[in-house]
């Protein structure tokens, strides 16, 4: 790795190698995990570089690959996992200056990666009356590049499904990391070789999204004094096709009271909290079916309120913004991410609780996959050691609740714990030295892994 040659070949383009811009540039939000906290917060790039054209792409990857410089591509850093942390350090490609809306058409946005996701969605909404179909809580922040490199779903999968569904991504454009450095679209099935890779096999320049229809979404909240009940209301209405959602999301008490700071007064530590966004056509229908149910209390409505501070849109209690605000007050919450599946899947929430009690606090995101609703358990963790946390994720799995674990950053460890060999395939043409973000996929690294050691990995490497 020859750094001083990999910058002078760079100096002409907008580089920056101050140690402490370069470290604030060079980390992630993986200090939600205590564990990841505690094995990433060391680790710096050497230099960073900020292209604002393709070309200028190319040309950082045509001199890192000359001179053996691993490569972590950027964009806000919101990301929870460590996945954008330069395990190797060398160049930070930080893609905030590549930010053009470049394309608006009936159901379809072309952009740059570096895009702020809220922004993109006003700009869509401005010229053309559409919006994103779903973007992650800290839309305010990231950016789209981000969120289909490192997310999977968010606010709009109750009604559109996960990021991986056909469809919810059109096409991505990226450049391979070779001595001459080729640019390649990816459509359809093809997405799945770079869509959520982190990176490590290609870096996006343009990204193309569907759109659909923008909506005034009406913010509610509900509380219950019973969290089965209010887990059971939330699915219950996830289900009403008739009533158009963005958001379903349910807190299990005491989180609104303790963590939720524009709630007090509004609610009490018994209180379970949902949260949703409702079509403003879909107000009189979702006010029928409330009225059925006379346990859960109205609070808050975007359109009719009397709070004397807004609390802001509903989607930034949720999601991963619902684990910030509790860190915020209380350091020692982490998390986990809990796949809810099948017929009984409020039955498997029941369980949990029951096997945990307040160790756990459950928060609940009701999504379609597949055409089927589900629920991603965004569980807040009260956290004691490395080992019981580990503990409490081998019991969900045994309990045949499906943890994506957010205190490892590899891409096998955080997903599904096998290889994804369309991503490696596409990494040995793409990468050929294994330059973009090395660390984070085991397939390269330990080609015959045994992934029946479930989490070994990152112990193993630290």
């Amino acid at each position: 790795m020859d750094i001083a040659a990999a910058k002078a070949a760079l100096m002409h383009l907008d580089l920056d190698d101050n140690p402490a811009a370069v470290r604030a540039k060079s980390r992630d939000f993986f200090w939600y995990s205590p564990v990841l906290k505690d094995r990433l917060d060391h680790l710096s790039a050497d230099f960073v570089v900020m292209p604002k054209t393709q070309d200028e792409v190319i040309e950082v990857l045509a001199a890192c690959h000359a001179h053996d410089v691993p490569v972590t591509v950027r964009g806000s850093g919101t990301g929870n996992y460590g996945q954008a942390m330069p395990l190797a350090g060398g160049c930070v490609l930080h893609m905030q200056n590549m930010d053009k809306v470049l394309e608006i058409s009936p159901g379809r946005v072309v952009t740059q990666p570096g895009t702020i996701i809220r922004e993109l969605d006003r700009i869509t909404r401005d010229q053309s009356g559409q919006e994103l179909r779903m973007f992650p809580s800290t839309a305010g922040t990231a950016t789209i590049g981000g969120f289909i490199c490192g997310g999977s779903g968010g606010v709009g999968s109750v009604r559109w499904g996960m990021l991986r569904d056909y469809g919810n991504i059109l096409r991505i454009r990226v450049a391979t990391m070779e001595a001459r450095p080729r640019i390649l679209d990816f459509t359809g099935r093809d997405l799945a070789r770079v869509s959520h890779a982190y990176g490590t096999n290609g870096v996006v320049t343009e990204i193309e999204m569907p759109l659909a229809p923008a909506y005034d979404w009406v913010h509610v909240f509900l509380t219950l004094d019973d969290f089965t009940h209010a887990a059971a209301l939330t699915h219950a209405l996830a289900l009403q096709d008739g009533i158009l959602l963005k958001l379903a999301t349910v807190c299990e008490a005491p989180v609104a009271a303790r963590y939720f700071q524009r709630f007090r007064g509004h609610v009490s530590d018994t209180d379970s909290v949902i949260a949703l966004m409702v079509a403003p056509h879909s107000m009189d229908g979702f006010l029928s079916f409330l009225s059925h149910e006379p346990g859960a209390r109205l609070i808050y409505r975007s359109d009719a309120h009397d709070w004397a501070r807004d609390p802001g849109p509903a989607y930034e209690y949720g999601w991963n913004h619902t684990t910030l605000r509790a860190l915020k007050v209380d350091p020692s919450i982490t998390y986990l991410q809990v796949r809810y599946a099948g017929p009984d899947l409020l039955d498997k929430v029941g369980a949990i609780r029951a096997r945990f009690g307040d160790e756990l606090i459950q928060h609940l995101e009701f999504l379609r996959e597949t055409g089927v609703m589900t629920a991603a358990g965004l569980t807040l963790v009260r956290f004691s050691t490395e080992a019981r946390l580990d503990e409490i994720i081998r019991i969900h799995e045994d309990m045949g609740c499906m943890v994506f674990n957010p205190h490892r950053y590899t891409l096998e460890e955080g997903g599904r714990q096998t290889v994804d060999a369309r991503q490696l395939d596409f990494k040995r043409q793409a990468d050929p030295k294994g330059l973009l973000n090395p660390g984070k996929m085991i397939a390269w690294d330990v080609p015959d892994w045994d992934y029946s050691r479930a989490y070994d990995y990152a112990r193993m490497r630290h």
